[in-house]
């Protein structure tokens, strides 16, 4: 399978109600955000939508709101990732018979793959229970522990599964990147996977990108890629680093990133609402605290809209 993905992939929280139950009368105004601010595809399920807190039915739920919503051009790309082989390639098929884009496994977790052969194997298994759509690695070794070179992996998988389409890379091996890129070639995505550092991935070659912050701030990063484009690179910089400070003033307010980024969305007009525990939701004066980090950075002049 040839690349296909150049540009902004969001990956969308998942909205709840203030029970947290499932809200998902808000994906179709959420999908058309997305769609509004250049946004090419959403990333449904994964680590910003809480997967593995949510019922494998939740997950199915979850994937028919998003595919029976998206606009003509958004592509959607369901996370189905589990810990039973077989959930995984339920949530697969599931996937291809709701009309998804393509679909996508993080490793497990608990009982994980020890080298490039067991986790191609896994991922072949669940690759094929969806034949017609394409498949991509999500490579997330911080949180699976899973250390396997992608510039292995990728050629390796490449031979065994027909609808292999590459990876989402949220890795910190910059080297193993840059040579997944060129594993890659002009036949597989490389889709670079940490927002707060994109300008580098981009200078090592990435043409698509998949992110939170994505979500409700496409507009800074589409100029970052424009600048990067058009060699302005003191403007790229300045870009990034707006996006940095965002980052950390976000993940300063509670020590963790994701309950501060998805309360960012009732600003840009589609509340999320909480967080599943483990995740701890915020409190109203946080939401104050994030409101406030955000006007003195300027949100208002690069959100979605």
């Amino acid at each position: 399978m040839t690349a296909r993905l150049e540009g902004l992939v969001a990956a969308p929280f998942t909205p709840m109600t203030s029970d947290g139950s499932l809200h998902l009368e808000a994906v179709e105004p959420y999908a058309e955000m997305l769609a509004r601010n250049g946004v090419l595809g959403a990333f449904v399920g994964g680590t910003t939508g809480e997967s593995l807190s949510l019922t494998a039915e939740e997950r199915m739920m979850l994937t028919e709101a998003w595919t029976d919503a998206a606009p003509a051009g958004l592509r959607v790309i369901v996370h189905v990732g589990a810990e039973s082989l077989d959930e995984a390639r339920m949530l697969a098929g599931h996937a291809a018979e709701t009309g998804a884009f393509g679909t996508a496994a993080m490793s497990p977790t608990f009982f994980r793959p020890g080298d490039v052969d067991g986790l191609v194997a896994w991922c072949e298994a669940v690759a094929e229970a969806a034949p017609g759509l394409p498949f991509y690695y999500y490579h997330l070794p911080g949180m699976t522990g899973v250390h396997v070179p992608m510039c292995e992996f990728l050629p390796a998988a490449a031979r065994r599964m027909g609808n292999f389409a590459g990876v989402k890379y949220t890795g910190e091996d910059a080297n193993d990147f840059s040579l997944a890129l060129d594993e890659g070639g002009d036949r597989l995505d490389v889709l670079y996977g940490q927002d707060e550092t994109l300008l580098a991935g981009l200078a090592l070659g990435a043409r698509g990108a998949v992110g939170s912050t994505y979500n409700f701030a496409a507009p800074l990063y589409l100029r970052l890629m424009e600048a990067v484009a058009a060699g302005e690179m003191d403007t790229a910089r300045d870009l990034q680093r707006t996006s940095r400070q965002m980052i950390a003033m976000l993940r300063g307010v509670t020590g963790a990133f994701l309950p501060a980024a998805k309360s960012v969305m009732a600003r840009v007009g589609v509340d999320c609402g909480p967080v599943r525990p483990p995740l701890v939701s915020l409190t109203e004066k946080q939401v104050e605290a994030v409101g406030n980090v955000l006007d003195d950075l300027g949100f208002d002049a690069f959100r979605n809209r």
